[in-house]
């Protein structure tokens, strides 16, 4: 399949991903390895490509490469009680340019066996980069509440989400203008899907749409780790 003609995965795909939920072992998987790399992997690579064109237009930032956006499918079980071998979803991040794939802010696109999660912001971040996101924050919120009160971001979105503390963090002001987004640990904007959209003609188009408006948000972050320089 060609990045230029795709537009949804086959509804075989989608049930594949079921089927592969209800069937979690690795002798399962290697007989049907070939029908994951035609429903699933090729359509995902070409997916990819497709949003690495169309990111040169609103998100020069952010890396799509077809080469290590997609997630593997062998789960990390050493340190899990669930020892289950492989992901019941196909997925792809779309990292910051200029810091490493899993520091700043990004988008995230995954398709499972029962939804589509389209969105993208900071999820983990560690202290220090949480620091610098704060003081960033800080000094430029009204930045950010033009982007997270936009009409495209609420229509798409709804709102900036993620965990928060209690209260406004040590450091800042208690009654800073910017202190229900200064208690953010996690930076978040997603839509999620039923996993039939998937296979909708409305599929890229929906993707790109919610890309679009989260963009913005995840180069805002990453102005604060120097990961680009504002425009």
């Amino acid at each position: 399949m060609s990045a230029a003609r795709f537009t949804a995965f086959n509804p075989k795909a989608l049930a594949f991903l079921r089927a592969r939920k209800r069937n979690n072992d690795r002798e399962w998987f290697r007989a049907r390895k070939d029908q994951y790399q035609a429903l699933l992997q090729q359509p995902m690579l070409a997916l990819v490509e497709r949003l690495a064109g169309d990111f040169r237009q609103f998100a020069p930032h952010l890396v799509a490469d077809p080469k290590t956006a997609i997630y593997r499918i062998y789960r990390d079980t050493r340190f899990s009680s669930d020892k289950t071998p492989l992901k019941t979803n196909i997925a792809a991040v779309f990292p910051s340019r200029g810091l490493p794939k899993h520091q700043g802010a990004g988008l995230y696109l995954e398709v499972s066996h029962g939804w589509v999660w389209v969105g993208g912001g900071m999820y983990a971040p560690d202290t220090s980069h949480l620091q610098a996101v704060r003081e960033h924050i800080a000094a430029n919120h009204k930045r950010l509440t033009a982007i997270v009160t936009s009409p495209g971001f609420r229509r798409s979105v709804g709102e900036l989400r993620g965990e928060k503390l209690q209260r406004i963090p040590r450091g800042f002001m208690k009654d800073h203008p910017a202190g229900e987004y200064l208690k953010h640990r996690q930076f978040l904007a997603a839509r999620e899907f039923p996993q039939a959209f998937a296979a909708s003609t409305r599929f890229y188009a929906g993707v790109l749409d919610v890309f679009r408006q989260v963009a913005p948000l995840t180069k805002y972050l990453n102005e604060g780790l120097g990961g680009h320089q504002r425009d």
